[in-house]
């Protein structure tokens, strides 16, 4: 069975989709602008890590990515852990504090682009961010 959908090639039941998750500190309150600033930092500096064959496979499944929340700094630190430890690509983004922030503040994680199925190891207890 081969469906084509938005140049998403599926292969059966057990095809493995690549995707990225970019996981948000949702105790800062960050505005609109500023978290859209710090989730795509996040998301090409994890690019940008990322090995060529991964990138190539994500980009022709669609690049999709995934927004989650997380409450607390202590939890998104938890998650790189366990991202390092399923090793997977990730970016713990800081921002500067010259703007929003009125000191240097860790605000965000991407992971991947990889598998959906490693990456759901570490995210999948996540909610998506609001």
């Amino acid at each position: 069975m081969k469906i084509h959908f938005n140049n998403l090639f599926i292969l059966g039941l057990n095809h493995n989709i690549m995707k990225q998750v970019i996981i948000v500190r949702a105790d800062l309150k960050m505005s609109k602008g500023k978290m859209s600033a710090m989730v795509a930092h996040a998301s090409v500096d994890s690019v940008l890590r990322s090995s060529s064959s991964s990138i190539d496979k994500w980009k022709a499944e669609g690049m999709k990515k995934v927004i989650l929340r997380a409450e607390s700094l202590k939890e998104l630190l938890n998650l790189q852990k366990k991202a390092k430890s399923e090793n997977l690509v990730n970016s713990l983004i800081k921002d500067s504090g010259k703007t929003f922030f009125k000191e240097p503040t860790i605000t965000c994680l991407a992971i991947g682009p990889d598998s959906a199925k490693k990456i759901d190891k570490v995210t999948s207890k996540l909610k998506l961010i609001s």
